[in-house]
């Protein structure tokens, strides 16, 4: 009996050593180590989930379902937690109970929740069940700061994704970004707004790539709308810098479009090798990309539905847009495959079947008395004059080659109108750039 209640606290005490270990390396130390206690339990929880949601659903009940695998993962790591920690000191406290298991497992419950019931007889149990009574407050505070830390970070990143929106639609997509950037700016140059763009999602990249890759956790939070999504903001951000360095390289913000696709690449390498994602370290610019030629040139022409500036064929372009795609298709398409983001156009395959979703746009409509020689209309300020239409209602519409260019933005991309996702964004709004 004596050996065995000695290997039994020989036992506890790797247990609670191993228990340590995995606590401060998920809610401390800075950086991903690779628990295998919270992988296991972030991996069933994940396996859960994709049980609930294996069936034929639509995505928003799917967005629902799945917004609760992250809050669920960290309430289960808890739980293992404490439960380890209660079965290391019951089994620490074996040799000090004369082998009486349930007076061991008695004091070290009694212990870990603080309650008082079991009070230890001899030097042994009553140093085991202080230690034990510490472990169960230090964990449960060190718990209780992690979640500001980690829904500070949350809420950091869900500012800038859904200022997006307006930019990029819901769900985003990049050429999308250029299109409205240009369309809301008819008169203007629209370098220094998308150089702006660029810099604020630089450093954006640069925080996500710090926080997701220590809490990783936070890789699998959900937006609170359902279309909207860190992964597929950021990819729309990337291709619309290389959209715009493809077809543009004169006009393009070159250093700023340049540095927000170094970042958001590497923000994506980061992020994938934290979660153990494969990464190639040198990419092949000739590497085949899952979008086609067909795919980017069709952009292209939605693009000069808007007078965009394009200064080069699709042809001409092509090489040069998949090159610097090449650099973080693969990576983001595994990643967001991994967290069941919202199906994008441009955004690669899914666990579940789905039809890529274009970005919801906006109808454009004006007030009654709004007179088309306005200053305020896009239609005054455009390049090129336009003859008016006018409703059966006698209220102005809009200039025919605005609504022209629309009715042609909208066949080109199969805009589909969805009432949640109008909702998110605000319903129908004064102008399309909204």
């Amino acid at each position: 009996m004596s050996v065995v209640v000695w290997v039994c606290f020989a036992a506890g005490t790797l247990c609670l050593l191993a228990t340590w270990a995995s606590v401060i390396g998920s809610l401390i130390v800075p950086r991903a180590l690779h628990s295998t206690l919270s992988g296991i339990t972030a991996g069933a929880t994940s396996l859960l989930f994709g049980l609930a949601t294996k069936g034929k659903l639509s995505y928003e009940r799917r967005d629902r379902i799945l917004a609760w695998q992250s809050p669920m993962s960290l309430l289960v790591r808890l739980i293992v937690w404490v439960a380890l920690f209660d079965l290391a000191f019951t089994l620490m406290l074996m040799p000090f109970v004369d082998g009486d298991i349930w007076r061991a497992a008695s004091e070290a419950g009694s212990a870990m929740f603080t309650l008082g019931y079991a009070a230890p007889t001899n030097l042994g149990n009553t140093i085991l069940v202080y230690a034990a009574a510490y472990t169960g407050l230090v964990v449960v505070a060190l718990q209780i700061g992690y979640l500001p830390t980690l829904y500070a970070a949350f809420n950091k990143r869900e500012e800038d994704v859904t200022l997006l929106v307006s930019r990029a639609g819901s769900p985003s997509w990049g050429p999308e970004i250029l299109v409205r950037t240009r369309f809301g700016r008819a008169s203007q140059d629209s370098t220094n707004e998308l150089a702006e763009l660029y810099q604020h999602w630089e450093r954006w990249a640069a925080a996500v790539a710090e926080s997701h890759s220590a809490y990783l956790t936070l890789v699998w939070f959900r937006s609170p709308a359902p279309y909207s999504n860190w992964l597929i903001s950021l990819l729309s951000v990337m291709d619309a810098a290389a959209l715009q360095l493809s077809l543009s390289p004169s006009t393009a913000p070159n250093t700023r479009a340049r540095l927000v696709l170094r970042m958001g690449f590497t923000c994506l390498n980061q992020v994938a090798r934290a979660v153990r994602i494969p990464v190639e370290e040198d990419v092949d610019p000739d590497a085949p990309l899952e979008i086609t030629f067909d795919d980017f040139e069709a952009a292209v022409e939605l693009l000069k539905t808007v007078d965009y500036p394009v200064e080069v064929t699709a042809e001409q372009a092509w090489p040069h847009f998949r090159g610097w795609r090449a650099n973080y298709e693969k990576v983001a398409y595994a990643l967001a495959y991994s967290i069941d983001a919202p199906p994008a156009k441009w955004s690669g395959t899914r666990r579940f079947e789905f039809e890529p979703i274009v970005p919801f746009r906006p109808k454009n409509r004006t007030a009654s008395g709004v007179r088309p020689d306005d200053p305020q209309m896009l239609g005054r300020r455009s390049r090129t004059p336009a003859t008016l239409t006018v409703d059966t209602e006698a209220h102005w519409v809009g200039t025919e080659s605005e609504s022209a260019r629309l009715a042609k933005m909208n066949s080109i991309i199969g805009n589909k109108h969805r009432s949640d996702v109008e909702r998110d964004i605000g319903g129908a709004s004064t102008s399309a750039v909204q």
